[in-house]
């Protein structure tokens, strides 16, 4: 077959692909059974394999479901609707029971904790204002969902009245609708499983064809209340049933990870028996009042994981060992297998982690492996079959370079005292590679959240070097886009107009997205805090001001020596710095307004040293924020109150806060505020 002919197949297979996944995703209606979908993207895997030239079409590898769809009203959630944390084994439970353990800080707490079911189905939340329901929102991006109100109500079981004195003023009821196992049965020709079918059913615009659908819900938590009636999840639970609410029966209480583990092993082999999909067991502190004191991270509550079912697993050979670079100049190596079905997903990659787990494991081209998916984990590597080893096998010997020729290094770890077990290239947008991954982070949904420009349009674009830096986004030449495959007038002006909403950014979601190595989205709201405005975050370029400002860092409390190195060494890259500018000057970076709350330690700042008796320095700090204070991690001027913990306080601090005339107060002193 001549190249012009095997391009021809390879685009037909790419249509093909797309036009059934547009009818999987967004219409729920697949047009062919998962086998007959599988078999065709493995062919156009392999063929692509087969001729490398062919990656600048596209991959099938990187397709992704349906978008958000656009047909009903956007409304706000009173209270985001976060994702959990996923834990997949005993130790990551351990692990989640101590995190809760050290953040509260009181052994006299006789923790409980709440499981239910993790119903494999939709989420979404119903508002209920003096009793009547009012709005139904589908969880969406998590902060803003689809009005579906008209949907739900098709659900004869969900209340649409609360009669009980007791029902707050307003109250936010999260439930997950789903489909039963025997209804799927009678109408599975129209869907590919029970969790398409439900999704589906709340798509439709018109109610009447969500009413043919058989959906059931169950109800599992809350968003808003005013006022709190509740004490205990197990307590809210009991009295929304009471209300008519349907709530899983298999929810029980647990107190410590013997009884966790054995409701686990239970629930899981009651699996197949039961009459609605689940992935797994979620556990809650029971207590809502540590559940307020614990609160969340930026994506996820501290006092609540999903604890998934076993990991799918399956066999297949390694065919190659590439290495791809990432956006902090990471070098990781990836197993190119075999394709194989694991958990209902067709896998032909699988990640080797770093340099030190292909040395442990002793990976090697050729090797028969075991691999397993765990949820929405990237497939990974789980052990070798030694016995199936080809006798010419040969150890993998791991690049000390990266793919754009540069040396890579392991960086030393001040808090290990060892070095990384991850090489990295440190040229930053210098390595073309690193550069790429650095725009995919850049369009992603936490930073710009460009819809429309993932990372296989990235991809594409970067080939075909429509854009090379980040503000080239802002200087797309859409004539030239207009003849690519696929593109049309509707999708380019849907990418022009995410693009234009994208140019207006908050500066801390500025500061996260130009991927400075360490910069998380917290850090990015700490540093935002203390910069203020774009004006003065631009003076890192100068390297007088840069060495003022990163000075002045080290007095930021979550901001340590680390991140103070990496954007030090971030801005000392010329190209980092120009790049940076440039991109400066095509947007409108909003100045950082954080809300000013009154509270007890209002306009303060104050810092803590030593260990608290009944609670964390973590939560020590969310109460300080929480009531307008701001929290130091240096003694400096600047201080107002240092409060000194009972157990092992620096002596130097407490001298040197003295010396400066700066308020001391002890634990006791500290907790008569918290209570006054």
């Amino acid at each position: 077959m001549d190249k012009k002919n095997i391009i021809k197949r390879y685009k037909k297979n790419l249509q093909l692909l797309k036009k059934f996944n547009k009818f999987y995703f967004e219409k729920d209606n697949p047009r062919v059974n998962d086998a007959e979908y599988d078999q065709l993207k493995i062919k156009t895997l392999q063929l692509e394999k087969q001729y490398i030239f062919l990656k600048k079409f596209g991959s099938p590898a990187d397709f992704v479901g349906a978008k958000p769809a656009s047909k009903f009203k956007k409304i706000k959630h009173l209270k985001p609707m976060l994702s959990l944390s996923n834990s997949f084994g005993k130790e990551d439970m351990e692990d989640f029971i101590s995190k809760i353990n050290n953040y509260l800080n009181d052994k006299s707490l006789n923790m409980e904790f709440f499981s239910e079911p993790k119903i494999d189905g939709i989420s979404a939340t119903l508002i209920y204002e003096k009793g009547n329901l009012t709005k139904g929102l589908s969880r969406g991006d998590g902060v803003t969902g689809e009005d579906i109100l008209d949907n739900l109500k098709t659900i004869k079981e969900i209340p649409k009245k609360i009669v009980s004195k007791e029902v707050p003023n307003l109250i936010e009821i999260r439930c997950e609708i789903y489909i039963g196992k025997k209804d799927f049965m009678k109408i599975r020709e129209n869907f590919a499983n029970p969790r398409n079918a439900a999704g589906g059913s709340l798509r439709q615009k018109n109610p009447h064809e969500t009413a043919k659908i058989p959906l059931k819900y169950f109800a599992y938590g809350f968003g808003a209340i005013e006022t709190m009636v509740f004490k205990k999840q197990s307590e809210f639970l009991k009295r929304i049933s009471e209300w008519g609410f349907i709530t899983n029966p298999l929810s029980v209480i647990v107190k410590n990870l013997d009884e966790i583990e054995n409701q686990h092993s239970k629930i899981e082999s009651l699996r197949s028996s039961l009459d609605y999909d689940i992935d797994g067991l979620v556990y809650k502190v029971n207590d809502l009042s540590l559940q307020k004191r614990l609160g969340n991270t930026s994506s996820s509550p501290r006092w609540a994981t999903a604890y998934k079912f076993s990991a799918e697993k399956a066999s297949t050979k390694i065919k190659d060992i590439v290495i791809q670079v990432g956006r902090t100049g990471a070098i990781t190596p990836v197993a190119k297998v075999i394709p194989v079905t694991v958990g209902g997903v067709v896998v032909s990659n699988a990640t080797l982690h770093n340099e030190d787990e292909i040395l442990r494991k002793d990976i090697r081209v050729g090797d028969t492996i075991q691999i397993q998916r765990a949820g929405d984990v990237i497939p990974q590597v789980v052990s070798v079959d030694i016995s199936k080893r080809e006798k010419n096998s040969k150890k993998f010997n791991f690049p000390t370079k990266c793919l754009c020729g540069a040396v890579t290094k392991k960086d030393f770890s001040k808090s290990t005292n060892k070095k990384d077990a991850v090489r990295r290239c440190g040229r930053g947008y210098e390595c073309k590679f690193t550069a790429r991954e650095k725009l995919k982070h850049i369009v992603s949904k936490e930073a710009f959240n460009i819809d429309g420009l993932g990372k296989k349009v990235i991809d594409q674009f970067w080939d075909l070097k429509l854009i090379k830096e980040p503000s080239d986004i802002f200087e797309l030449k859409y004539e030239k886009i207009k003849k690519l495959e696929g593109w049309g007038d509707l999708s380019i002006n849907n990418l022009k107009k995410a693009i234009i909403n994208s140019q207006t950014i908050n500066l801390d979601k500025f500061i996260y997205s130009i991927g400075i190595r360490h910069i998380g989205q917290e850090n990015g709201k700490i540093l935002a805090s203390f910069f203020g405005s774009i004006n003065e975050f631009s003076k890192l370029f100068d390297l007088k001001s840069r060495k003022r400002l990163l000075n002045n860092l080290v007095d930021l409390d979550g901001i340590g020596q680390t991140q103070i190195e990496s954007i030090e060494n971030f801005f000392l890259n010329e190209i980092n710095t120009k790049i940076t500018k440039n991109l400066i000057n095509k947007l409108n970076i909003k100045n950082y307004s954080k809300i000013n709350i009154s509270g007890k330690f209002s306009n303060k700042k104050i810092m803590f040293t030593g260990g608290f008796q009944k609670m964390s320095r973590s939560e020590a700090k969310s109460i300080t924020e929480n009531n307008g204070g701001k929290v130091l991690g240096s003694i400096s001027k600047k201080l107002d109150i240092l409060v000194v913990g009972e157990t092992k306080p620096t002596k130097r601090k407490i001298e040197q806060a003295k010396k400066l005339n700066i308020k001391v107060i002890l634990e006791k002193e500290w907790n008569k505020i918290l209570n006054s």
